[in-house]
């Protein structure tokens, strides 16, 4: 039996081998189950107290098991992990993180802008409680009824539910368990950019890179040249830039970010939270803004020949028909905000409040 090839590094299923990746760091692959990822990286950070754990992986049986095994390879005990590093706010790197509080009371570092949802912790707690009385096919309903009551998005489209498969999957999996930790913590510490930090017997520097999210946090130690690089550098796919955030401009942040990282000098490894480690960060920084730019210019090209157009319409001009849905318009909308801010297209809304852009007139010139 001939084993399976996967064309992205990020796809690949999670190892259970544990290798030291630069001096007392260690590389642990956790299992995840999401649209083109198969696993994340939870890199230990070795001191004389014990380890930092940066990116804990999905909250979950199977997720936790794997954590286990691969402290247990390191022999690391549990109770000697002290503090858990979050890189930004989503669930594949949070989701462990309230279970080593409970088991070992780590401290949660993160950054200064990752929040808390109330609103997500009491849509949990509700379909938690509601799970002692309903069957799938209700909790199904159930869960769209929720989305539907989160209202538009901000161009103007009703949410966008997964399909009814993706969530009875998600429902025979183990949500009993993993309901009750599904929640987006609440740091004991944060940090701004530039703070400093000690883990593995050395000091490393906050850096704050917004654009995958708002909060997204880098590492990076000058003294041993290890640049802990979350979502924001991986090695083969370009991290998802959504349009959905308070940021007026989600993809120049995002290129900003990429400039300062790509910049710095004297890194040895890059250690992404999917894929491998690599060591070239401005190629691979180059490339990605390469890739946004191409985006842009086929934009431009389709305002020219749409012009006054809904996102979906903009977002089918950019993904094959098996990406359409919410995930590719809030990129596509991240783009077309972008051209907006730049004075190449502008928007406007019709009666039923869906967003439209079009050529700006000084474009036009």
């Amino acid at each position: 039996m001939t084993s399976k090839t996967y064309t992205r590094q990020e796809q690949e299923p999670a190892s259970s081998e544990v290798t030291e990746v630069a001096p007392d760091v260690l590389r642990m692959q956790l299992p995840v189950s999401m649209p083109g990822l198969g696993h994340v990286n939870c890199y230990a950070l070795i001191d004389s107290e014990g380890a930092a754990l940066v990116d804990p992986g999905l909250p979950g049986e199977e997720s936790w098991n794997a954590l286990l095994d691969r402290l247990r390879q390191a022999g690391i005990p549990l109770r000697r992990v002290h503090t858990t590093v979050v890189t930004h706010s989503h669930p594949d790197h949070y989701g462990g993180s309230h279970q080593l509080r409970e088991e070992t009371g780590a401290e949660l570092l993160a950054h200064t802008a990752f929040t808390p949802s109330a609103a997500a912790d009491d849509a949990n707690a509700d379909v938690d409680l509601e799970l002692l009385e309903l069957g799938p096919e209700a909790l199904i309903e159930l869960w769209k009824a929720k989305l539907a009551d989160r209202g538009s998005t901000p161009w103007g489209t009703p949410r966008e539910p997964p399909p009814d498969e993706a969530i009875r999957r998600f429902i025979q999996s183990d949500l009993v368990s993993r309901l009750p930790r599904f929640r987006v913590p609440e740091p004991t510490s944060r940090v701004a950019d530039n703070d400093t930090m000690r883990l593995a017997g050395r000091d490393w520097f906050a850096v704050h890179t917004p654009g995958h999210t708002t909060d997204h946090l880098c590492l990076w130690d000058p003294t041993e040249g290890v640049l802990l690089s979350g979502d924001h550098v991986l090695p083969t796919i370009t991290p998802h830039i959504a349009g959905s955030t308070e940021l007026e401009d989600p993809l120049a942040a995002f290129f900003d970010s990429l400039e300062r990282v790509g910049a710095f000098t004297g890194v040895k490894v890059c250690l992404p939270a999917h894929g491998h480690p690599f060591v070239d960060v401005r190629a691979r920084t180059t490339s990605i803004r390469q890739h946004h730019s191409e985006r842009l210019d086929r934009l431009r090209a389709a305002t020219a020949e749409l012009g006054r157009a809904p996102v979906g319409a903009y977002m089918k001009e950019l993904f094959t028909e098996r990406a359409w849905g919410d995930m590719a318009a809030s990129e596509t909308f991240a783009h077309l905000e972008h051209l907006r801010v730049l004075g190449e297209a502008q928007s406007s809304r019709d009666s039923d409040g869906l967003l439209h852009y079009q050529p700006s007139a000084a474009a036009d010139r």
